[in-house]
């Protein structure tokens, strides 16, 4: 449950006590123990060095999304602003604590889970959204039936890359908030596509489009543009901003847009990727 801790004082009738922090706390589950992203296998991550299988960023953003939903509502969904970064794993299993601190305009957002810190991120809600960009700049791609292996030209500087697309249905929607343990209740109550559901649309244009070795999604930042409700079909178009090195990794960065039935924008997003870790690099 989402609670708020009243930093100013609980003096009844001070009209200027305002919650500063919110925490919600939630059991993790790992979506994707069958994925064939193998970093979410307990058996393989524990080779790499990892406790166990690693629960997805996009559900660790999803996790962090309650906090600004439950402080501004659905506005947050129609055009608030997130970014997380995911810097060490969260487990199966384990509770992540999410902690929203209002920092004037913005909520600064951490998720620990067993006293680490695991994610840092902030949220915003624009007075007015900025214009979604222009859809001739994320051209209609075909995911290919033969997918190449994740290297420097499969996923090079300047390519156009589409998932494929998705019909989002209620059995989509119950199966979704069941397996993030969502609370809150206006997805349900309103059939609306969550910030995590969506995210997962951003990693599926690498996983539609490459064969991937284990890998792991470091960081978004999403500007969301309208609601997608039951019964519309998503698709993400992107193209590949860059394709870099840093120690030892590689990584790519995805320029993002989650349409809704292939013309409304939802959600533009930055999206990182660690697509090759070092010790399996050749």
């Amino acid at each position: 449950a989402c609670h708020a801790h009243n930093e100013a004082g609980n003096s009844k009738g001070d009209a200027m006590a305002t919650p500063q922090s919110l925490i919600y706390s939630v059991k993790a589950y790992n979506l994707s123990h069958s994925s064939e992203n193998k970093i979410h296998d307990d058996t393989v991550a524990q080779k790499l060095g990892f406790t166990g299988g690693l629960v997805p960023g996009v559900e660790v953003f999803a996790y962090a999304s309650h906090v600004p939903l439950e402080h501004w509502g659905r506005a947050f969904l129609e055009r608030g602003r997130m970014v997380g970064r995911f810097a060490k794993p969260v487990y199966d299993g384990r509770t992540a604590i999410v902690t929203g601190d209002k920092n004037g305009s913005q909520i600064d957002l951490k998720v620990e889970s067993e006293g680490v810190l695991c994610a840092t991120g902030a949220a915003t809600l624009p007075e007015h959204p900025p214009e979604p960009p222009p859809l001739s700049n994320f051209p209609p791609a075909i995911p290919p039936a033969e997918r190449p292996s994740a290297d420097d030209t499969s996923l090079a500087a300047g390519r156009y890359l589409a998932s494929a697309e998705v019909q989002f249905d209620e059995q989509a929607s119950t199966g979704y908030l069941r397996d993030v343990r969502e609370m809150s209740t206006i997805y349900r109550e309103e059939g609306l596509a969550h910030p995590g559901y969506l995210l997962r649309l951003c990693n599926r244009v690498l996983v539609d489009n490459v064969v991937l070795a284990p890998w792991i999604h470091t960081g978004s930042d999403v500007q969301f543009h309208g609601l997608a409700r039951i019964g519309d079909r998503l698709v993400a178009r992107a193209h590949i901003v860059a394709n870099y090195e840093r120690k030892g990794h590689r990584f790519v960065d995805l320029d993002c847009l989650i349409l809704a039935n292939g013309e409304r924008p939802i959600a533009h997003v930055r999206h990182t990727a660690l697509y090759r870790l070092r010790h399996l690099a050749n």
